[in-house]
């Protein structure tokens, strides 16, 4: 097959296909590129159609318009050329909200959920904290989370990309809350003890760990390559934190499953009188360093 040709199916082509015929094409078209090539298609075509995936289903007869059909076989090809699912959908869902998504963010994951339900949390026991940073906000996602859960909180956002932090404002617009966004270097801009909550999903991965997965060059390297034991950038926050929380503030760090000791004990360096402890992801993997000063 030539590349990006569009498999047959068997259907007349002088008529519109069918959702049935349309999933099977492309599901051909992807099944030597994808593992999950019937949800893959599925989940394509419900996109294309502005439908949920349940909708196309169970109407297996309905049929495609001419728009449709050639929405569906670009997205197909740009799928099978290595484009990850998320950026060809261009939204992708996180803790019960869809979020706007481009290649100059970070594709949200469910464990990141874990950090902010985390901060609701402490949130929760600390009533009267009410000012919140996040560093390296990316498509924005935590940020416009615990403001869309916590609308009285004063949340500040910042990231180094000027191409993220348009996505992030667009997020921000989406679910209709207030966050206030601005470029900067981790949390430089902002005052001394400003802070009564900091939360951040830095990079973490080390580089040459980052080099051999499958995200590596298709995400953005700014926000996974982390350095050579993938805790560079995490320590420069740390330094940055501890002049920035308030008293009995919090920080929250997202780190990888390998760094359950080694990001706890660069914390100590700069919170030597803190309560520090790792929180395990659904998987048992350490994946939330908290630091409670």
């Amino acid at each position: 097959m030539r590349p990006n040709a569009w498999p047959r199916s068997g259907y007349n082509e002088a008529r519109l296909p069918t959702v049935q015929e349309a999933l099977q094409s492309a599901q051909q078209a992807l099944q030597p590129h994808s593992e999950t090539a019937p949800l893959d298609a599925q989940v394509l075509l419900a996109h294309v159609m502005h439908v949920p995936r349940t909708w196309v289903l169970i109407h297996p007869e309905a049929p495609l318009s001419t728009a449709q059909q050639a929405a569906l076989q670009a997205a197909v090809s740009q799928l099978r050329a290595g484009t990850p699912l998320p950026y060809v959908l261009g939204v992708w869902a996180f803790y019960g909200r869809d979020f706007e998504i481009s290649p100059a963010v970070l594709i949200p994951r469910p464990e990141t959920e874990l950090l902010v339900e985390t901060a609701l949390a402490w949130l929760d026991a600390h009533p009267r904290a009410e000012r919140l940073a996040e560093a390296g906000t990316g498509s924005g996602c935590i940020a416009v989370s615990l403001a869309a859960e916590r609308p009285h909180l004063h949340i500040v956002a910042g990231d180094i990309s000027a191409a993220a932090l348009i996505i992030a404002r667009r997020n921000a617009q989406r679910h209709a809350v207030r966050v206030h966004f601005l470029q900067a270097d981790l949390l430089a801009p902002l005052a001394p003890r400003t802070c009564d909550l900091i939360c951040a999903n830095l990079p973490y991965i080390p580089t040459a760990t980052l080099q051999q997965l499958t995200v590596y060059q298709k995400e953005p390297t700014l926000a996974l390559d982390g350095g050579p034991d993938g805790l560079t950038v995490i320590r420069r926050l740390l330094a940055q934190a501890e002049t920035r929380l308030t008293r009995e503030g919090c920080l929250l760090l997202e780190i990888e499953a390998t760094q359950g000791e080694s990001a706890p004990r660069a914390a100590r360096k700069v919170f030597p009188k803190a309560q520090i402890d790792v929180l395990p992801d659904l998987a048992g993997h350490p994946r939330v360093l908290r630091v409670l000063v």
